[in-house]
């Protein structure tokens, strides 16, 4: 199936472009792939818009779902077979379009083809700079080798003569902070200064949650205090950080600190008041987080799947399933679901009160849309709440109600 799918997806472009641009617009191709968990179908829809992007950014999006379905599935070969195939595309000469072969490489933990992609560059005619370099390595940090970034950083320069700009900087300096390393961070930090190159908030956010996470609490302060000295303003992912340190305490201090980014004319976003919200239910204030829930758009945000889950877990302790429930079918609604473990004690609720037709609402809802390896454990968890043997039995009740009647309907004539 897979060959012939990838078979499906070289020759489209040639045979049936017109109709598959036709039928398929980039952003409904976005938006099926977004939500198709089939490596099959997410690559035919990859494939039936290859070739007639409207942007860079398309087809990169596209590209990365379609690897990501097929890394999931673990066809490995088949990513190869697919993005080799591009190599013979005559738009392999513009970095950018290489620059998301190898992205899509590191996506799919194959750095090795990630690297082999960056030096085959000058064998298919297509320049380099810092592009290509960063595309390196993000693929090399989403492959989960950190470790081996500050030997890119400077081997590859010296060896092709890139110069790193400040997302090559920032992408190495999160590099050391994923490693427990932030005074390294902050010696290239110093580097960056001395070569004149820009340093930004989100450089300094790596550095942030990294102190935050190992309970360095006192030296992150400090460099917070050290982001004011250099003359750069904290943005919303930098306060984010320090919320997510101190949003397991008081809920005035979380409070606080949005207010005193508001006024520092920082917008918080959904993230901010997740943290807000999970720091009411923490400290037992479940209308207090419903409350921030339901005044999200107010404040200019949108729930995202976090949102929806945290509301749901603590609604879920607090045995107030019936909610709990609406709130899933508003995720379902806004596509923002909570993944199975989250929903797991929502249903099992549903069916322990009864709720019977909410229960068998989440169980199909769930099945419908989560993963395929999770349908099993879906249908075994129905099984055990007695759901299927609830429909199954509700289903011949009707029957019985069905053949009464034709009986009673049988003696008036």
């Amino acid at each position: 199936m897979s060959s012939l799918a990838l078979r499906y997806g070289r020759h489209l472009s040639t045979t049936t472009a017109a109709a598959a641009g036709a039928s398929i617009t980039i952003s409904k191709a976005k938006s099926k792939l977004r939500s198709e968990h089939d490596p099959d179908e997410a690559l035919k829809i990859y494939s039936s818009i290859s070739g007639n992007y409207t942007s860079q950014a398309s087809s990169r999006y596209a590209q990365t779902y379609a690897v990501r379905r097929l890394a999931m599935a673990r066809r490995f070969s088949d990513i190869e077979t697919l993005l080799e195939s591009h190599k013979k595309d005559p738009k392999v000469t513009q970095e950018p379009f290489l620059s998301t072969l190898i992205r899509s490489y590191g996506i799919a933990r194959m750095f090795d083809k990630a690297r082999s992609t960056y030096e085959q560059m000058d064998e298919l005619g297509t320049p380099r700079s810092s592009l290509s370099f960063n595309a390196l390595l993000t693929a090399c940090v989403n492959s989960r080798l950190c470790d081996r970034v500050p030997q890119l950083f400077d081997e590859i320069p010296n060896k092709y003569g890139v110069l790193p700009d400040k997302i090559s900087y920032g992408i190495l300096i999160k590099s050391y902070c994923e490693v427990r390393s932030p005074d390294l961070a902050i010696e290239r930090l110093n580097e960056m200064e001395e070569k004149g190159i820009e340093i930004t908030p989100i450089t300094f956010t790596a550095i942030l949650h990294s102190l935050y996470k190992s309970g360095r609490i006192d030296d992150a302060e400090k460099a917070w205090e050290d982001m004011a000295k250099r003359g750069i303003a904290p943005d919303v992912g930098a306060y984010n950080v320090k919320l997510m340190n101190i949003h397991g305490g008081d809920p005035d201090g979380v409070k606080a600190l949005i207010e005193e980014m508001k006024a520092a004319g920082v917008e918080p976003d959904t993230i901010s008041y997740n943290y807000l919200m999970i720091c009411y239910c923490r400290n037992g204030m479940l209308d207090e987080a419903e409350k921030v829930y339901q005044d999200l758009e107010r404040n200019g945000c949108k729930p995202n799947a976090a949102t929806y889950g945290t509301l749901i877990h603590y609604l879920c302790e607090k045995g107030r399933f019936v909610t709990g429930y609406k709130v899933f079918k508003e995720s379902v609604r806004r596509r923002r679901m909570a993944d199975f473990n989250t929903m797991k004690p929502l249903l099992e609720g549903l069916a322990k009160e009864s709720r019977r037709k909410e229960a068998r609402g989440l169980l199909r809802t769930g099945t419908k849309k989560l993963p395929p390896n999770l349908h099993k454990a879906w249908s075994s968890l129905g099984e055990q709440l007695g759901l299927e043997k609830i429909e199954e039995d509700e289903t011949k009740k009707g029957q019985w109600k069905d053949s009464k009647l034709h009986e009673l309907w049988k003696g008036r004539k």
